[in-house]
C-alpha cells in the first residue's frame, strides 16, 4: 500500500488530486491546470468571435466569469479531459453506449482497484463484492463517473500487484476523523502494532467493565435477600401522640385538680403517722426529743416503706 501515489487533500483541488492519482505521481499542478483552463477559455472566445463581436451572445460570454476555473481551485471536466490528453488517454462516461462502458458495467472487475479520494488518510482497498456497490452508490449521490481508456504510464505499484496481490487490514480513515484521533492520542492510528494493542486494551476493559457489573448485581440481590430477612426486626419507636389520640387518652391521665386531692390526702396520711410516731416515741423514753420537722421526716420514711 505504501508504494501507492496518493495525494491528500489540498484547499479544493480535486481535479489536481485526481489526475496525480490516476497518472501515479505528481505530474500537474494548481498553475498547470489553471493555464489550461486558459486556453479553453481562449478557444471558446475564438468561437463565439466568429458570430460577431458585436452580438450580444458574444458581449454575455465576455462578461461571464470563466467556466473552466476559478480562483478556488475549481477545474471543470474539459479541463481533466485535456490534460489527459497530454498523456494520450480519453474519458468515456460510465453510464454511455460506449462498448468499453458497457463492458464495464457487465463486469467492472479482473483488476485491483482502490479508492485514492484525497479527503482520506490513505488508499483504500475495494473488493470485487464491493466495486459493484460502490459505483452504484456514488451514482445515486449525483456523481459523474467516467471511464479512463488508453495506457497509463507505468509505475511501482503496478510492478508489486503483478507479483503479489494487495492487503489491507486497516481501513483508511477521513482526514478529518484522523486528525481527531491524532489529537485525543498523539499516536498514529495506521500503525498495525499499536492498534491491536489498543484493542486488546479496550477488550480488557470491556470485560473488567464486564465482572463489576456481574458483582455489583450479586452485591445487590444478597442486599435484598438480606433485607428480606430482617425485615420484621425493627427498634420499637414510642409512638407520638397526635390530635386525634390525644382526645382519647385525656381520659386516661390525671388532671391538675386530681393531682392536687391527691397530694393533700397523702399529707393527711403523713400528719396521722406523724402523729402516732410522735406518741410511739414518747412512750418508748426517747432521751433525746425529735423537732416537729424531723418527725415529719420520719413519717415521711415510714409512709414510703410501706408503700
Amino acid at each position: 500500500m505504501e508504494a501507492i501515489f496518493h495525494e491528500k487533500q489540498e484547499g479544493s483541488l480535486c481535479a489536481q488530486h485526481c489526475l496525480n492519482a490516476l497518472l501515479q505521481n505528481q505530474y500537474f499542478s494548481a498553475v498547470d491546470l489553471a493555464q489550461i483552463g486558459r486556453r479553453l477559455d481562449e478557444r471558446e472566445r475564438d468561437r463565439m468571435a466568429e458570430g460577431g463581436i458585436g452580438t450580444n451572445e458574444y458581449q454575455r460570454f465576455i462578461e461571464e466569469p470563466s467556466s473552466n476555473y476559478d480562483d478556488s481551485g475549481f477545474f471543470s471536466v474539459q479541463v481533466i479531459s485535456e490534460a489527459l490528453s497530454v498523456w494520450g488517454l480519453d474519458m468515456v462516461l460510465y453510464n454511455s453506449q460506449h462498448p468499453v462502458a458497457l463492458q464495464a458495467r457487465a463486469d467492472p472487475t479482473r483488476f485491483s482497484w482502490f479508492n485514492l479520494n484525497s479527503l482520506l488518510s490513505g488508499p483504500e482497498l475495494i473488493s470485487d463484492t464491493y466495486l459493484s456497490l460502490f459505483l452504484t452508490q456514488l451514482q445515486q449521490e449525483g456523481y459523474s463517473i467516467f471511464i479512463v481508456t488508453g495506457q497509463l504510464p507505468e509505475c511501482e505499484a503496478d510492478q508489486l500487484l503483478r507479483l503479489m496481490p494487495a492487503v489491507q487490514t486497516i481501513k483508511p480513515r477521513l482526514l478529518t476523523e484522523k486528525e481527531e484521533w491524532d489529537g485525543a492520542n498523539n499516536e498514529d492510528p495506521e500503525d498495525p502494532v499499536l492498534t491491536e494493542a489498543l484493542q486488546a486494551s479496550r477488550d480488557l476493559i470491556d470485560s473488567d467493565d464486564t465482572a463489576l457489573q456481574r458483582a455489583l448485581q450479586l452485591s445487590l440481590e444478597g442486599y435484598h435477600a438480606g433485607s428480606a430477612c430482617v425485615k420484621d426486626i425493627r427498634p420499637v419507636v414510642p409512638k407520638i401522640p397526635t390530635a386525634d389520640s390525644a382526645a382519647s387518652t385525656s381520659s386516661l391521665l390525671p388532671n391538675q385538680e386530681e393531682l392536687r386531692q391527691k397530694r393533700l390526702a397523702a399529707l393527711d396520711k403523713s400528719n396521722s403517722v406523724t402523729a402516732a410516731t410522735a406518741d410511739k416515741v414518747v412512750e418508748s423514753g426517747a432521751s433525746a426529743e425529735l423537732t416537729e420537722e424531723e418527725l415529719l421526716e420520719k413519717a415521711i420514711e415510714m409512709s414510703m416503706e410501706k408503700s
